[in-house]
């Protein structure tokens, strides 16, 4: 039996829903930089109150572990920083789960995703711009080097892609001069 991926147990279930999404964070910056371990995938969803009982449905116990259709219903509705986890019991990966509610980045991104075709099946994945700038957030916040490295590597092996305009703009939005020099 072959062994589970993040994208067939997590984004399978999405595309089944016809929910809108956006793959970010490790998963992301693999495809746009290189290779590494990840046991997680992060996926910024829109999803509305009434989507947490399809959401349960389409991720069964006991296979998954879902939280309450009442919990996702109060992260969908933060403005900011809603979250909440979907885990596949038998091989402990686990979506991280982020509504795409008021956050300014969140919604800066979701109209500028990506549609690519992985193993026959859609992915949408975040803009690298977004992947970026969402990184060096959170290198402001644990100083971890996994993301200098994964944005070392984004910069080096999609500059194509990437757009350096936009990428400065959010950049400067967010105050975040300091951190992308260190990735420089």
């Amino acid at each position: 039996m072959p062994a589970p991926d993040l994208l067939g147990l997590f984004i399978g279930p999405f595309n089944r829903l016809g929910l809108e999404y956006m793959v970010t964070g490790a998963v992301a910056a693999i495809v746009y930089g290189e290779p590494r371990l990840t046991h997680d995938i992060d996926v910024v969803v829109a999803l509305r109150a009434d989507d947490a009982p399809r959401l349960a449905a389409a991720f069964p116990a006991p296979e998954f572990y879902v939280p309450p259709p009442e919990v996702i219903q109060l992260e969908v509705g933060r403005a900011a920083r809603g979250h909440f986890n979907l885990i596949h019991i038998a091989t402990a990966l686990k979506a991280d789960v982020y509504p795409v509610g008021q956050d300014p980045l969140h919604r800066w991104g979701f109209p500028r995703r990506r549609k690519e075709v992985v193993a026959g099946a859609p992915l949408w994945i975040a803009p690298p711009e977004y992947v970026i700038v969402r990184k060096l957030q959170y290198l402001r916040e644990g100083e971890s080097d996994k993301h200098v490295r994964d944005i070392r590597a984004m910069v080096r092996l999609s500059a194509g892609v990437i757009d350096r305009d936009a990428l400065a703009e959010q950049v400067a939005l967010y105050s975040l001069e300091k951190e992308w020099a260190a990735c420089q």
